[in-house]
């Protein structure tokens, strides 16, 4: 059985994504700073940025998945702001020296990065050549690529994951934006016209699990379905398919004052976007199992 290392994988993609090759009969390993409260599968404490006894997991391993970092679904104080690039870059710094020290290592590096790195441009089409953008996410972004280039040993094959949102069922943000439209709230967010460049949460994982199995994966992609909407067409979509008629909008001063005192969270998630294409998937011929919106909240919000 081919062991997998999930960093950060006691999260909602880590734990979706464990199942899903434990299934195929991988052996998973979660390494993560905190123990979930229910899991089938082994678990190992780190700090995110300590050698350990944890590193010994890597002999003859097949595959490292990094998916560690501070949520950015917070408000953006300074220490909020440090805390994301450095448990990120801390992270991926780490797990590099690590695989440098066994004799065996894995086969391959598979490390989250963020479609955010290409800011928030308001109409432009951004394939994995689009210029980067402006901002803490694409900072962020570029940081965190630069330092999985830096510590990668050259001998291990790598794949950078710029992921869109991750769209799934019993958790992550989906489970927020169901609640809100639920209470009637569910209308269009600031002008509306701003990207949401989605996944589904198992066109995610088969991604990964191609990018394990096939050597002919390598460097970038932009882990996204192939027909981004905009928050328009993503609330209204949301409404109809859990047959909700009304939404009220929320303007963006509205939007700033909710996310501030209600949610905790930074109003820009929802108020900026951008509209990603997975052109080196199509190039490679995936097949999405979930293309488009509705089809895909169709499967996740079902009854």
């Amino acid at each position: 059985m081919k062991k997998v290392l999930i960093f950060g994988g006691t999260g909602f993609l880590g734990l979706h994504l464990a199942n899903h090759l434990q299934e195929l009969g991988y052996t998973t390993i979660l390494v993560a700073r905190h123990s979930p409260t229910t899991t089938r599968h082994p678990f190992i404490s780190w700090n995110g940025h300590e050698l350990g006894a944890w590193q010994s997991e890597l002999e003859n391993a097949y595959a490292v998945v990094n998916l560690a970092g501070k949520s950015v679904d917070c408000i953006k104080t300074p220490e909020n702001c440090d805390l994301i690039l450095r448990s990120r870059v801390n992270a991926t710094r780490t797990i590099g020296r690590a695989i440098s020290t066994v004799q065996n290592p894995p086969k391959i590096w598979i490390q989250m990065s963020t479609a955010h790195i290409y800011g928030d441009p308001p109409q432009l089409l951004c394939d994995e050549e689009a210029p980067t953008g402006y901002g803490l996410a694409p900072f962020v972004g570029k940081e965190w690529e630069a330092t999985f280039h830096q510590w990668k040993p050259k001998h291990v094959r790598g794949v950078i994951l710029r992921t869109s949102f991750v769209i799934g069922r019993n958790g992550g943000a989906l489970a927020t934006l169901k609640r809100i439209a639920k209470f009637g709230l569910g209308g269009t967010v600031g002008h509306g016209k701003q990207g949401m460049s989605w996944i589904h949460q198992n066109d995610f994982n088969r991604f990964i699990q191609t990018a394990i199995e096939d050597e002919s994966v390598s460097g970038i992609y932009n882990l996204t379905a192939p027909k981004p909407v905009s928050n328009s067409v993503f609330m209204r979509t949301l409404r109809k398919t859990l047959r909700i008629p009304i939404g009220l909008p929320s303007p963006a001063i509205l939007t700033r004052l909710g996310a501030a005192l209600i949610f905790r969270t930074d109003p820009e998630l929802a108020l900026y976007g951008r509209y990603v294409i997975p052109r080196r998937l199509q190039e490679h011929s995936f097949e999405f199992q979930f293309p488009t919106l509705p089809e895909a909240l169709h499967d996740l919000l079902r009854e």
